[in-house]
């Protein structure tokens, strides 16, 4: 437990000091790409049925006449980065939930597939959202991965969550994912654990129903990842976050996953190669799309507004939703390096090397040498490579990432503090949205 603390603590230091935006705002310009350089677009779709109390992505209440605007603004941005030079191999359409108006989805794909030589499309989705002209649809519009926010398939937990009635039951998630299985070239399912009230027998029995029972092509296994306004909302319904059970929860899912799996990240778990969750892993730089989107792109950082109405605006006046960057300085580019390439297990020495002009390891000796006495790390056939007890490491690390990224995202919202609170004070965990009209208003759910 002590390598742990201090392993964290120091991750929190590092971290704390990348994760800042700190320059000057940009006022939209868009980064200019690289000649022969491969890129992934990100696109980010922040609305939501149900605010999930544990969620700490940019997400927002669905409202449809908003939505009908934003999907039009998001298409006008992905034309500008086509007109800027860009082009992108792979796609992830990540939320919120991307599905939440699947025409708008369709059409913002076939525009993509129109400009961009794509070869991978991911597109996130939900349990309810499994139907037959949704699924069809999203085939047609190209996908080849399918990722479903499934979370737990105790329904204790769910309900806790507010995802039960929203969402469905247990048995009615494993009737929908087998009967999506086989439709895209990877169905993964998107686990949770370490979550406050999950037993080991509620875990165990989510391992057996996705090894024995549904087994999807791919299984991502997240752990908790808060940010400090999640935290409040989960203290209320779901209980205290604590980090002390992590270490043999994550046991229990890599024993697990040896039945027919192989490890593609140090959380993700796959039957055969396929696209996964952190894209920031496959690509070395990515260009994000839609509020609240981050982008890499040269050592340089870029994060666009959080407000969906500020995003619209900034669009239809000819610019991009970016709003503030920051330059990484080399030494940040290779911490960033090394926690993104080694989470996928596995990194090319003479690559790395080549991309720092020989200062990688000069630079991060003393890291490289701590994880290798920790027996974390192994040098075998010109690649560094992660144990399998180095494993929970990168698990840990790139926990502590995102908690980073989740704190960012809370300082980033707090600068539209009354446009946030509107789309958040006003439904409480477990509410649902039911359109009236032309309107949208927020209706108690039955959790």
């Amino acid at each position: 437990m002590l390598i742990e603390w201090l392993v964290t603590r120091y991750l929190r230091h590092i971290i704390g000091a990348h994760m800042r935006f700190d320059d000057e705002p940009v006022g939209g310009r868009p980064p200019a790409p690289r000649r022969g350089h491969e890129y992934l677009l990100y696109v980010h779709i922040p609305f939501c049925e149900v605010l999930c109390p544990f969620c700490p992505f940019h997400r927002v209440r669905f409202r449809e006449p908003r939505a009908s605007r934003y999907f039009a603004a998001l298409r006008q941005e992905i034309r500008r980065y086509h007109e800027r030079g860009f082009d992108f191999s792979g796609v992830y359409v990540g939320g919120g939930t991307p599905t939440v108006v699947p025409e708008e989805l369709a059409e913002t794909l076939a525009l993509i597939r129109s400009l961009y030589a794509v070869n991978e499309i991911s597109v996130e989705t939900n349990p309810n959202h499994l139907r037959a002209e949704v699924v069809s649809l999203l085939k047609s519009a190209g996908v080849n991965r399918l990722s479903v926010g499934v979370q737990s398939f105790d329904d204790v937990l769910l309900k806790e969550m507010g995802r039960y009635d929203s969402y469905g039951s247990s048995a009615f998630i494993v009737e929908r994912l087998h009967s999506v299985q086989g439709v895209f070239d990877t169905l993964n399912a998107d686990m949770m654990f370490n979550l406050p009230h999950q037993t080991l027998a509620s875990l165990q029995n989510d391992l057996r129903i996705l090894t024995d029972n549904v087994k999807v092509d791919q299984v991502s296994f997240y752990p908790l990842m808060t940010a400090p306004s999640t935290r409040q909302a989960m203290s209320l319904t779901m209980g205290e976050v604590t980090f002390r059970r992590e270490k043999s929860f994550y046991k229990t899912i890599l024993a697990a996953m040896k039945r027919g799996y192989q490890p593609s990240s140090a959380w993700c778990f796959s039957r055969g190669k396929s696209m996964i969750d952190e894209y920031i892993v496959d690509y070395d730089e990515y260009v994000g799309v839609g509020s609240g989107a981050f982008s890499y792109v040269d050592g340089t950082m870029y994060s666009s507004t959080f407000s969906t109405n500020c995003y619209i605006d900034q669009v239809d006046g000819g610019r991009t939703g970016i709003t503030a960057a920051r330059r990484l300085d080399p030494r940040e580019q290779m911490d960033y390096d090394f926690l993104m390439k080694l989470f996928s297990l596995s990194m090319d020495k003479k690559a790395i090397e080549a991309k720092y002009h020989g200062g990688f390891h000069r630079t991060l000796w003393k890291e490289l040498l701590t994880f290798k006495l920790l027996g974390a790390l192994v040098e075998e056939g010109g690649r560094y490579r992660v144990t399998e007890k180095g494993m929970y490491y990168w698990v840990m690390m790139m926990r502590e990432f995102f908690m980073g990224v989740n704190r960012l995202r809370d300082t980033m919202r707090s600068r539209i503090r009354e446009e946030w609170r509107s789309e958040h004070m006003a439904v409480k965990p477990g509410d649902i949205v039911q359109r009236s009209g032309t309107e949208d208003t927020a209706g108690r759910g039955v959790s």
